[in-house]
């Protein structure tokens, strides 16, 4: 799900699970805008829908469907600028139980992608036409989104392909470093998050370690600080005031400047699954798996919730995560979107 302070984009299926329907609602009451809906038939585990939150940019949203469809549309009319079948146009790898579930990145005018061809594990497409700039070869693709940012020196396209996490050129899609995970890995969901020039990067089966980066945007492969047991396979921490704030069957809190050293833990019930963490400088707000918000304060000695509230008394399965412009929230169920105001 994604919003402007005009719209508001949500991904979705039709009732005979063989068509993306992906819907813009008017973000201040909910109503149909337009919509837009293609065939794509296959069977994943977790269900059809698509996985990847759609992009807005420039006036464009670009929506990408589990089984490789990407769509360019205008945003304020849906009408379609281009599209493309990444599956049979970079080779992709079709095995994956998931499907594609990495949201689109821009960067440096460049649409960036994660098809998971032998030739185009990442692909930068022109963002207006679709036409491809560069192609990266390597493995199939993994499963989490990539993140842009400037590490040693070096601007880079940072995130996990199915067997190696590992930093892609910009300009040229050149692969600059590769990182095997240390224990065994199948998923590879959590995108790694910057720390100024350091990653932090959490993952299952291998704890959540801090990296460092050599000049040239090189990454140090040795960690600087570990913790081995904030180990989500799925879910991707926060940072906020030099905390890192991560969910694995409980909620942790640790201390990113002193080597990962765990603040606290809390075992509250709520933080027993899933759940996306969203932060300001002052609050750290969880929305989890069955549905309820709980805010918290980032600087707090231990946790204690400053306000929880349920959002839906019957729709589990919150692993969309939630969309904010001002002071609106919208938060998508199994059956509904919510719009909450938070400004109170």
């Amino acid at each position: 799900m994604a919003a402007t302070p005009e719209y508001v984009l949500v991904s979705d299926r039709e009732v005979m699970d063989t068509v993306d329907s992906f819907k813009c609602l008017r973000a201040t009451d909910g109503q149909d805008v337009w919509s837009h809906a293609y065939p794509a038939v296959g069977k994943l585990d977790y269900g059809n829908s698509p996985r990847a939150t759609p992009l807005i940019h420039a006036g464009l949203v670009y929506l990408y469907g589990a089984f490789g469809h990407l769509t360019c549309v205008e945003l304020t009319t849906g009408k379609v600028v281009w599209e493309a079948d990444t599956r049979d146009r970079f080779g992709a790898d079709d095995d994956r139980k998931w499907g594609a579930c990495s949201s689109p990145l821009i960067v440096d005018n460049k649409l960036i992608i994660n098809p998971g061809g032998k030739d185009a594990t990442l692909a930068a497409l022109n963002p207006k036409t679709g036409a491809t700039i560069w192609k990266a070869p390597g493995q199939p693709a993994s499963y989490g989104s990539f993140l842009a940012g400037t590490f040693g020196g070096k601007l880079q396209v940072v995130g996990f392909d199915l067997e190696s996490m590992g930093g892609w050129d910009v300009t040229t899609g050149k692969r600059l470093w590769r990182r095997v995970p240390d224990a065994d890995s199948r998923f590879n969901v959590a995108t790694p998050v910057q720390v100024g020039e350091k990653l932090l990067v959490a993952l299952e089966n291998n704890g959540t370690q801090l990296y460092g980066f050599k000049p040239g945007g090189v990454l140090d492969p040795t960690a600087l600080a570990r913790h081995r047991g904030l180990s989500p396979d799925s879910h991707t921490p926060i940072v906020v005031g030099g905390r890192a704030f991560g969910i694995w069957h409980r909620l942790f809190c640790l201390d990113v400047k002193a080597g990962l050293n765990e603040l606290w833990e809390n075992n509250d019930r709520a933080f027993s699954r899933y759940g996306t963490l969203v932060a300001s400088e002052n609050r750290v707000l969880a929305v989890t798996l069955e549905g309820e918000l709980i805010l918290f304060d980032p600087k707090a000695a231990k946790f204690d919730p400053i306000s929880r509230a349920k959002v839906f008394a019957d729709e589990g399965g919150l692993y969309s995560h939630p969309a904010f412009v001002g002071t609106r929230m919208y938060v998508r169920g199994s059956k509904s979107v919510v719009c909450l105001d938070l400004k109170d």
